[in-house]
């Protein structure tokens, strides 16, 4: 989700990239690391980077939000499953970037807050529910549209908790604007592009493993070559 240039007060402004810098500089650690030990890790990177960006390159207004926001589909709940939570913020934060100076979406001084909801909660919501679903034995299908869903439900309440927190010196009830926005998203586009971005991450996840099993096992998505595959 895509907060609109200007919409945060200053102190918010510095309070958003203090909460995100620490994760683009662990996630850009684990780059450093990993490309000298996964074969085809940078360029891994490089394609699931150009897939967030097209994922989230697709302004939806919500009108209800009088600009303060766009909903779009998001895809780090996909780029966390293969290259681990913290990388995936990093490719959060590079696509918001891109988009903020050459798109006019999103915006600089919202990117720490971008980050925190679309890179953070989502890579990370994402990545535990994928591992969770694991644990409870679903197929690789199920696992990944959870994940989908999962990730994308958290980066829509991120983005609203970051907007009803600008309430709160205006006497208004942060709870109340933040649920009445989270409302407002999953009434609008939202609840179904969390569907649907499900379903995408499920299939690409089962395609990656009917024909190359190989990457899923070397990236540590699945521990074994006999991970269920039932749709």
């Amino acid at each position: 989700m895509h907060i609109t240039e200007g919409i945060l007060p200053i102190k918010w402004v510095f309070t958003w990239f203090s909460v995100s810098m620490p994760f683009v500089g662990i996630g850009l650690f684990h780059v450093k690391r990993k490309k000298k030990t996964v074969p085809g890790y940078l360029p891994l990177i490089g394609m699931m980077g150009a897939a967030v960006f097209v994922f989230s390159c697709f302004p939806i207004p919500v009108i209800a939000l009088n600009g303060m926001a766009t909903a779009h589909p998001c895809g780090t709940g996909m780029s966390a499953l293969l290259l681990g939570p913290f990388v995936s913020v990093v490719i959060a934060a590079v696509a918001l970037l891109i988009q903020a100076l050459f798109l006019a979406h999103g915006g600089l001084t919202t990117l720490g807050g971008n980050i925190f909801s679309m890179g953070i909660l989502g890579s990370f919501s994402g990545y535990f529910a994928f591992k969770i679903a694991q644990r409870c034995k679903l197929s690789l299908f199920w696992c990944g549209f959870l994940a989908g869903v999962i990730s994308d439900l958290f980066t829509y309440l991120g983005t609203s908790i970051e907007l009803g927190l600008l309430v709160i010196n205006k006497n208004g009830s942060f709870l109340k604007a933040t649920a009445e926005i989270f409302g407002v998203f999953m009434m609008t586009s939202q609840g179904v592009l969390c569907l649907v971005e499900g379903v995408v991450v499920g299939f690409v996840l089962v395609f990656i493993y009917k024909r190359r099993p190989d990457i899923l096992l070397n990236l540590g998505v699945i521990k074994d070559n006999a991970m269920l595959i039932k749709v």
